[in-house]
């Protein structure tokens, strides 16, 4: 099944990284005198979206909002990440004014703002926090889309799946298998409660820190991307829209783990490096079968 030949000129499916500043990628993604000014301009002739985790420490200054506008393409989607302060500081709470501040922020993306990512620790659990959770789903204003990650299976509950769907907020998948289960994570809890789909390769938590450089693959998820890429398929028809990104600690460089799962997914990303590798075909015979 393909999907068409570059991701630009398929409107449903965005692949792209997990933020696009880290100095591990110069000289393997970024040329090395590039300045860092000039690197979003660079990742965005190879990607058609980025998930901003700036935005995660600190709500973006005008000037910086305006800077990602004039340095991407039209056909360019950012995803924001929902400040700190308000998802593990607050842990959802009394933020409406602070919640209301980020958005007014980044408004000015306006049509090139896929959508607002709202990422939950792990400390948030249903029994201390579900309150907070419904208070704060029922105040977010209707004029952006929402993705919301959970980070304990506590929450998957069928009351939380209706609480997303009543107000069209996606529930993310992610895949943080380790290494030697790596064909785990196409086949956890994954409910799709709106018209849009957001999956996360983020690869073992309880090693990211001690990751080596981000210049290359480490770890090959083989059997992971065949598996997410026939899941993707699955549900590419009753999708308005599937947001894909990879983090470098998935396999080691999120670049070519975009890459390598878009080629799978029958469409193209064109990286500024020579040609490492070529994905094996994938076998039916050895891969559980798609629920």
């Amino acid at each position: 099944m393909s999907l068409g030949c570059h991701p630009y000129l398929n409107p449903k499916i965005k692949i792209g990284t997990c933020a696009w500043c880290f100095d591990d990628w110069r000289g393997s993604f970024y040329p090395p005198h590039l300045p860092h000014s000039q690197w979003l301009e660079f990742y965005a002739r190879h990607f058609c979206t980025v998930e901003v985790d700036s935005t995660f420490y600190h709500t973006p200054g005008e000037r910086a909002v305006t800077h990602w506008l004039e340095r991407t393409p039209p056909h360019f989607r950012f995803v924001c990440k929902v400040p700190r302060e308000i998802t593990h500081e607050a842990k959802l709470r009394d933020c409406t004014k602070k919640m209301d501040a980020f958005l007014d922020r980044i408004a000015p993306l306006a049509d090139r703002l896929g959508c607002v990512f709202i990422q939950l620790p792990p400390s948030f659990s249903p029994r201390h926090d579900e309150g907070a959770l419904r208070d704060f789903v029922r105040h977010l204003p209707p004029a952006f889309r929402y993705a919301i990650e959970f980070r304990r299976r506590e929450w998957h509950l069928p009351r939380i799946i209706e609480l997303l769907e009543e107000h069209r907020i996606c529930w993310v998948w992610n895949d943080t298998s380790p290494l030697a289960e790596q064909n785990r994570g196409p086949f956890e809890f994954l409910p799709q409660t709106t018209d849009f789909l957001y999956v996360r390769l983020l690869g073992n938590l309880a090693t990211k820190y001690h990751a080596h450089p981000h210049a290359h693959l480490h770890s090959r998820r083989d059997s992971a991307l065949e598996n997410w890429a026939l899941k993707i398929q699955r549900h590419v028809g009753e999708s308005e829209r599937i947001f894909i990104f990879a983090n470098n600690h998935f396999e080691g460089f999120s670049p070519l783990t975009c890459q390598r799962l878009a080629r799978r997914l029958g469409l193209a990303i064109d990286l500024p490096l020579p040609e490492i590798e070529e994905p094996r075909a994938a076998n039916p015979q050895l891969e559980l079968p798609i629920l």
